[in-house]
């Protein structure tokens, strides 16, 4: 059940067979089916997910009720809202499954314990941190420098299990663009080749 994460782990910092059993100790794992709500907006996120199997997004609803899609999540990768979950505030986001789901995860507390007892873990989150600031902007400079064809295209560049695993109209609402307009898209790249 931990090999994943130690595989994650390890690629980050060293650590001792008595800091590995802490850590272990420290998180608990939820299975849960596809479309299972992990947040929902107006409450507070006290988790922080590493997905050992499955799919999840992250998206909020505008006013009208259109889902935008922040980011999606497979294997070997973390979730969270971590505006929620540093600050402990109401969060504006919903986290779903797309597929069943197999998850480890480490509430506030816990993870406050961990960094005192195990202080190398600092760096790890840290590092993890910069990693979705980096995503983010790169994110936010393909959404304002590039056309919808373009973002498509490095999507399933950079992301090809996703694309195999997501339905396009969700795809759509992660590239900001309508399902229609990407099957537009999509058609045009086809008849290219």
């Amino acid at each position: 059940m931990y090999q994943a994460i130690d595989q994650f782990v390890d690629k980050c910092i060293t650590l001792t067979a008595e800091e590995r059993e802490y850590f272990h100790s420290l998180l608990k794992f939820r299975r849960v089916r596809k479309r299972t709500y992990l947040l929902q907006e107006g409450e507070v996120c006290d988790f922080e997910a590493f997905i050992v199997k499955g799919c999840v997004k992250t998206y909020f609803l505008s006013d009208d009720g259109t889902e935008t899609i922040l980011s999606f999540a497979v294997e070997n990768w973390w979730v969270s809202d971590l505006y929620s979950f540093t600050e402990q505030k109401p969060s504006n986001m919903f986290i779903e499954t797309l597929e069943d789901s197999e998850l480890l995860l480490i509430d506030y507390k816990s993870k406050q314990q961990l960094f005192e007892r195990v202080p190398k873990f600092e760096t790890m989150f840290r590092l993890l941190v910069q990693r979705s600031l980096f995503a983010l902007q790169r994110r936010f400079h393909s959404l304002v420098s590039q056309t919808a064809e373009q973002r498509y295209i490095a999507f399933t560049e950079k992301y090809p299990e996703i694309v195999q695993r997501v339905p396009q109209n969700q795809i759509a609402r992660y590239l900001g663009v309508s399902p229609e307009f990407l099957s537009k898209v999509r058609g045009a790249m086809h008849k290219k080749r």
